[in-house]
């Protein structure tokens, strides 16, 4: 999904609520753009026709960008936020390159910002078809629109974001910010800064080519470090009654997604929690130097951003699913295809078993994709996913049998034999689909 506007959520806001364990690292990287690397992608060649890379490079739709509004002009900088800019650099240890502009707004204009380019953020035939795939799946309640639930949890929980396009910061609040909106400005500052020096539109790039896995990564490596770094400047640049006053606030604001599954609010805060942790270990492993260089080289997977010490040279298996739609029989054609990461499916598990025994079952994991067909109001989905070991095989397969059988429903699915360190997990609609679907994936 597009991340064209890069967001602050409210909800992270709470990560301040409690004291941080920040790294020890203090080494400081001078500014200037940068050359990077490309990312590296999990599947397999979309040139190899039939493939599942091939599928979604054709589903993979997400048109012609918007043009951006320029920004509004740059006048006198409020002294305020020139203070926040101020500490924003001398935290990150980088320099602006170019004046940015911070447009403070209401809640209701800031809304209609996002607004403006949602249609191409998030696709709405391209998340009618992947509804289907993850209610099929199980991950998401029956009915259910992905596109429905972005948007709500978006229009109640974004205090800020960030537009890569126009390098426009928009945040709600007034020109002398509260403690809050200081705050505020200091995550969304950060991505200014980095977005700067760096280039964060190649995540754009990641996410509408469908390369979901990487920008899950890159995103979860920005939006940790703006909440690593927005957490220094609170505890370090607000005098003792500012923090109060901000400890007022967060715990005033109401943070509830009630109208919202549980499985899609969770991987948006996924990012701010998982990231910081991430670029915390960045940190303590050789401070600043660290981070900037997970910048010009992004991490690839959530496995990575789980577990740093797989940073950077644990990358992907790749791992295809051929096209069983011919075999199912007249009328079915491709769906959805999309990569499965550990984070995905640590957070799939999560929905019907307990959260340590989620994270020790998708741990271990190298390599996943699902690929979905549908014929009608019929849909069938293979998950196909590789481990580093037999036995990490062996608990994934288990924890999904598991949690097909805690179904609140008598789901259609069921986990294939293991083939070494590969698992295989069937879904359909309903039984007849899923024996059709078993006697074609055999």
């Amino acid at each position: 999904m597009s991340v064209r506007r890069i967001l602050v959520l409210l909800s992270a806001l709470l990560l301040l609520a409690a004291a941080c364990d920040r790294g020890s690292g203090d080494g400081k990287a001078s500014g200037g753009p940068t050359t990077v690397a490309p990312s590296a992608s999990g599947t397999a060649s979309p040139d190899q026709p039939g493939s599942a890379a091939a599928a979604m490079k054709e589903l993979c739709d997400y048109g012609t960008p918007p043009g951006s509004e320029p920004p509004p002009a740059e006048g006198p900088t409020p002294e305020a936020i020139r203070q926040v800019e101020g500490a924003v650099e001398d935290l990150r240890g980088l320099s602006f390159t170019e004046p940015v502009v911070a447009d403070a707004v209401t809640q209701a204009e800031l809304v209609d910002g996002l607004n403006q380019s949602f249609d191409y953020s998030f696709p709405e035939e391209l998340l009618t078809r992947k509804s289907e795939a993850w209610q099929t799946i199980g991950v998401i309640p029956p009915g259910t629109s992905i596109r429905d639930d972005l948007e709500t949890f978006a229009s109640g929980q974004v205090i800020g974001y960030y537009d890569t396009l126009s390098g426009e910061l928009v945040f709600i609040g007034t020109d002398d910010p509260s403690p809050m909106e200081k705050v505020t400005l200091a995550h969304e500052l950060t991505h200014a800064i980095d977005d700067q020096n760096f280039g964060l539109e190649r995540i754009d790039q990641l996410g509408t080519s469908c390369q979901d896995e990487a920008a899950a990564a890159a995103v979860a490596l920005v939006e940790g470090n703006a909440t690593f770094l927005m957490t220094e400047y609170a505890l370090e640049d607000l005098t003792p009654q500012e923090q109060l006053e901000f400890a007022a606030e967060i715990l005033t604001e109401d943070t509830s997604t009630p109208d919202v599954a549980p499985f899609i609010s969770d991987q948006q805060l996924w990012p701010y929690t998982a990231g910081q942790s991430f670029v915390q270990a960045l940190d303590a492993r050789n401070g600043t130097e660290a981070i900037d260089q997970a910048f010009r080289s992004f991490p690839v997977s959530t496995e990575q951003i789980l577990h740093p010490d797989a940073y950077p040279s644990d990358v992907p298996t790749p791992v295809d699913i051929p096209d069983l739609g011919p075999v199912l029989g007249q009328g079915w054609d491709d769906l959805d295809v999309q990569e499965v990461g550990e984070a995905w499916l640590s957070m799939a598990l999560d929905l019907r078993m307990d959260s340590s025994d989620a994270a020790d079952a998708a741990a271990g994991w190298d390599g996943g994709i699902y690929r979905a067909w549908s014929n009608g109001d019929q849909v069938a989905v293979e998950l196909s996913t590789v481990w580093d070991t037999p036995q990490d095989a062996a608990g994934f397969a288990d924890a999904m049998t598991t949690w097909i059988a805690a179904s609140p429903d008598d789901q259609a699915a069921e986990v294939l034999p293991a083939q070494g360190n590969a698992i295989r997990v069937l879904f359909a609609s309903d039984a007849a689909t899923l024996d059709a679907l078993s006697a074609a994936a055999s």
